[in-house]
């Protein structure tokens, strides 16, 4: 049961929001623009802290706790399912690629690209549906995680007596949700992004400071007591099998491998990086990191933004990971991991442990925090639907010449529309987890043909876009069906091939893009691939036009970059866990990669025109 200081925390929290939604509220109302991109005068730096805040979930944070428990050091490689490093390469090169094209959203990007003719308009409907689909999927299971979460803290029958009305036992998650929810529309539909912005930095202040007395509190409890893990376990390296044996300390972990499939991890780890690097060459999905870059004032801060996400967001974000890990390891005995069906679910760490080893203060801290950075996803998520909604729907085929009230109205009205839809949509939900991989495994994978494809070859078009999509998007919705029992990382490769023969036979069932349009993104956006015909044209026009490849320089950047972040994630857990040697090693290697980016990344930001 929470004490009166951590309800008084928490209240304090909400309040602010609230506050922080009331006083950015005129600012919201001047424009389509401030509403949507904060007029596109946000500093970089805070919408990195926004950007890093809406990663920093409850679900995922569960999830890396849980990782870390089973897999210590070697957990650092798995977020590379989503992919983590995809971070990278927009700090690299691609968010100062999307914010040149100065669209409002990824559908409008798509006007920038193929022109205005049929094809145009069908990939611009066809980004619209993935964008909502992904939008309306984050919002109806985000909701009930934090509702599922709230519930181990605040017992349904501690509250009930103060409810006018019945709730079954199985939708107190989804109350609880929905209250929280209402706050999260509050402040993210009357200030816009910068009433997000302003929030998301309070709930990141919220998590250095939890994260900081977590992390400590884990140190101290390596330092005084013995650490019971298998031979590996401290290792960041593994061979063709995981080869971690819990038998002799805590033999269910062992079943907890075999579910997750991660046995033989060397085909696993491949196949993440294949995975990875497509989906990361492929460029934002349409949510909220997205209308983050397109917030920023220009396309070298967009790159800076990208690149501060990862640079506050891993030391952070791992040293509350490792200290929670390290408190369950030494006290396991006296956490209750026991689901409902009477199983040990290692999920359950996260909670358990905060319940048993947070101090008064603290535990309101965290919960505020972790209140926050669902309100924090949800919000951004939200920010991206009215997006869609009113930028590629009703401005463009509805009300063109929409005045600023109608569209303050709109934003406001499809906005509770979105959360409604989401809501209904959530009390179907069975299995947050497995809808939670659904999108990132297998609808992520029928969005990377037609989106590499887009950036890196002058012939495709809006028509190869269209049919690329639709048949990446009808092969995710099918795949999952005919092959239940296959983790969604090993579909990828098929919904891959299916997106790219659908790409490549819509792409030559139509002439290509207008020559103007295809000169106007190549000058203005300056993708490296297979652009040669339309440079030569270029050339042609203008004989001192030259657009050098960066291709190499970037690549390079990329992989020192990669390297970098990976350092960031394992430096907390080794602090942590009181090994000297490799934090010593993992310092050397940041400062040899910060060195390099700074002179081949940072100095070359603005040698190009933003």
């Amino acid at each position: 049961m929470l004490n009166t200081i951590d309800i008084l925390i928490i209240v304090l929290y909400l309040a602010t929001v609230i506050v922080i939604g009331l006083v950015l509220r005129k600012k919201a109302q001047r424009s389509k623009g401030d509403y949507l991109l904060g007029g596109n005068s946000i500093p970089w730096y805070m919408l990195g802290l926004s950007n890093a805040s809406g990663m920093f979930d409850i679900s995922g944070t569960i999830w890396l706790v849980t990782l870390m428990f089973v897999y210590g050091i070697k957990s650092a490689w798995i977020p590379w399912l989503w992919p983590v490093f995809n971070q990278i390469f927009l700090m690299v090169y691609l968010s100062k690629w999307l914010r040149r094209s100065n669209a409002t959203t990824g559908a409008e990007w798509i006007g920038t690209r193929f022109g205005f003719n049929k094809g145009a308009k069908l990939s611009h409907i066809v980004v619209v549906i993935f964008a909502l689909v992904l939008c309306l999927g984050f919002l109806a299971y985000g909701f009930i995680g934090l509702g599922k979460f709230i519930e181990i803290f605040i017992p349904w029958e501690t509250v009930s007596p103060y409810v006018p009305f019945y709730v079954a036992p199985e939708y107190v998650a989804h109350f609880y949700g929905i209250i929280f929810t209402l706050f999260t529309v509050f402040y993210s539909l009357l200030g816009g992004m910068s009433g997000i912005v302003w929030a998301d930095v309070v709930q990141f202040a919220i998590m250095t400071i939890s994260a900081l007395v977590i992390g400590w509190l884990g140190f101290l409890a390596i330092g005084e007591n013995p650490l019971l893990v298998p031979d590996g376990w401290m290792s960041p390296f593994f061979g063709w099998e995981l080869n971690l044996d819990w038998t002799q300390i805590i033999p269910e972990v062992n079943n907890k491998i075999k579910e997750d499939g991660f046995n033989l991890f060397t085909i696993f780890f491949m196949m993440m990086v294949f995975k990875g690097v497509l989906v990361s060459v492929a460029g934002p999905a349409p949510n909220y990191d997205m209308q983050k870059i397109l917030s920023t004032k220009s396309a070298a801060e967009a790159s800076k933004m990208s690149g501060f996400v990862s640079v506050i967001l891993m030391p952070i974000r791992y040293l509350m990971i490792a200290g929670f890990a390290a408190l369950a390891l030494i006290y396991y005995e006296k956490l209750d991991l026991m689901n409902a069906a009477g199983q040990i679910d290692f999920e359950l760490i996260l909670p358990t442990a905060i319940k048993q080893f947070a101090p008064v203060g603290l535990l309101g801290l965290l919960l505020a925090g972790l209140i926050a950075a669902f309100m924090s996803t949800f919000a951004g998520t939200l920010n991206a639907a009215q997006a869609y909604l009113v930028n590629d729907i009703y401005l463009k085929y509805k009300n063109p010449n929409a005045s600023s009230n109608q569209i303050k109205w709109m934003n406001y009205g499809t906005g509770m529309l979105v959360v409604i839809v989401s809501i209904v949509l959530g009390f179907f939900a069975k299995d947050v987890n497995s809808v939670l991989q659904w999108i990132v495994s297998v609808l992520y994978g029928s969005y990377v043909s037609a989106n590499i494809l887009k950036w890196h070859w002058w012939r495709f078009n809006g028509e190869g876009f269209f049919w690329g999509m639709l048949s990446g998007m009808a092969a995710a919705a099918i795949m999952p069906e005919l092959f239940p029992d296959i983790l969604g990382l090993y579909l990828f490769p098929i919904l891959l091939i299916i997106s790219f023969i659908g790409s490549i036979i819509g792409t030559y069932s139509a002439p290509p893009t207008d020559e103007k349009v295809l000169k106007s993104f190549y000058k203005n956006v300056k993708p490296w691939g297979f652009w040669k015909p339309i440079h030569n044209k270029l050339m042609e026009e203008d004989s001192s036009f030259r657009l050098r490849s960066t291709f190499k320089m970037d690549m390079f950047n990329v992989f020192v970059g990669i390297i970098a972040q990976t350092a960031l994630v394992i430096i907390p857990m080794y602090v942590v866990f009181r090994k000297t040697t490799p934090v010593i090693i993992s310092i050397i290697v940041i400062v040899v990669c910060t060195y390099l980016l700074k002179r081949f990344w940072w100095n070359k930001l603005n040698e190009q025109l933003n």
